[in-house]
Formats: C-alpha cells, sequence, structure tokens
C-alpha cells in the first residue's frame, strides 16, 4: 500500500520573463521559494516527515522547491531525471518569441512534437511510467514526489491506470506550487489507486 503526496515546483524565474521551461534550469523566484516554505511548514503539521521518502527532479526549480520543503520535513530529496519535465529540445531555457521562430505545431497528439530535438507526450509517458513501477516495487510505502506541471499531470494519469491515447483527449494538470494526495488501498479493497485530493494550493500560501 503506498501513500503519495506530489509536489508541482513553484514560481519560477521562467513563470515571470516569458521563457521557456522545458529542460532549461531556472532557479525559483523569491517568491517561489517563500512558497516552497510554505509548503513544507504546512505539510510539517500533517504528516510524520521522517516516515516519508522524497524524490525530486533534478532540474534547479524542482530540486530548490524540494529542498525548501524537506527542509521543514526533515528530508533529503534523492534527485532523478526520471521526473525532469518534457524536454523542449532546441526551445529549452529560450525566449518564448524566439521559440515561435522553431515552433514545429501544437502537440495536437500524443506523438507530435512542437520543438527539434523535443519529446513527446508519449516520450514523457513511457520515462514516468518506468519510475512508477520502480517506485511501487519499492518497500517504502509514504513518498512525497517534487516534479513539474506536464510531468506530474502524465503521472496522475499512470497512476489511474489509464492508457497512454487517453492524452489525446484530455488531461490532468496542476497549478505551480500545488500539492495532490493519492493513496493505494490495501488488497483486500481491491488494491485500487485513488486520488484524494488534487491541485490543492493553499499549502503555499
Amino acid at each position: 500500500m503506498k501513500n503519495i503526496i506530489t509536489i508541482q515546483h513553484t514560481q519560477s524565474v521562467h513563470h515571470v520573463n516569458a521563457m521557456i521551461g522545458g529542460q532549461g534550469d531556472w532557479s525559483l523566484t523569491e517568491l517561489g521559494i517563500k512558497q516552497a516554505d510554505k509548503i513544507g511548514e504546512n505539510l510539517a503539521l500533517e504528516i510524520d516527515g521522517s516516515n516519508y521518502i522524497m524524490y525530486s527532479s533534478d532540474l534547479l526549480r524542482a530540486k530548490q522547491t524540494a529542498e525548501n520543503a524537506g527542509r521543514h520535513l526533515g528530508i533529503k530529496p534523492v534527485l532523478t531525471a526520471a521526473l525532469r519535465e518534457i524536454n523542449c529540445g532546441t526551445a529549452n531555457g529560450v525566449s518564448k518569441e524566439e521559440s515561435r521562430k522553431i515552433f514545429l505545431g501544437s502537440m495536437k497528439t500524443i506523438d507530435d512534437k512542437s520543438y527539434p530535438g523535443a519529446e513527446s507526450m508519449r516520450d514523457v509517458w513511457n520515462r514516468l511510467r518506468e519510475f512508477l513501477n520502480e517506485i511501487m516495487t519499492r518497500k517504502e510505502e509514504n513518498i512525497i514526489i517534487v516534479a513539474h506541471g506536464i510531468s506530474l499531470g502524465i503521472f496522475n494519469m499512470l497512476w489511474l491506470g489509464l492508457n497512454v491515447e487517453v492524452l489525446n483527449t484530455c488531461g490532468m494538470w496542476g497549478s505551480s506550487g500545488s500539492v495532490s494526495f493519492m493513496r493505494e488501498e490495501s488488497p483486500e479493497f481491491g488494491a485500487k489507486r485513488i486520488i484524494t485530493r488534487f491541485n490543492d494550493c493553499s499549502y503555499s500560501r
């Protein structure tokens, strides 16, 4: 049985300077750091951090969110590239104005790529599926995951056991600084995977 808390990284520099996020290594803003601290403070009121392991994307904005929140919980994050945001290829870290010059088109299907060298939604799904399968086989029951908008949106779908093709017609995207809660019920209740709370932004305030 697993209990998972996901945290979408807080306000990043790319949120306020009209740049492409993707796998560009942006830091948090001053507000973003304060938001991450508040998430840690508020979560510490609810959970015993010593019972949790925290995994975080190794991109700077997620890493800083995890470190600042984790400090209040007494947890040091385990960094992994598996939780990175979608790779925008040649558009990683460039201005939105510059990205328009290399834009290949909208991602209307799970196999479309918006920029040269970018990942598709299916690519992100596949690497997150491997990560989910790995943590489900480990002994740790209480897990915190810190990542990004698209990567966590896809993780939500994977958690619910949906097929990748569902991304052609719908999504489950959160907001920066939001916290979500999910659990796996015991086998006697069918080991169902449930999202009990989604996109709660109150933790960062």
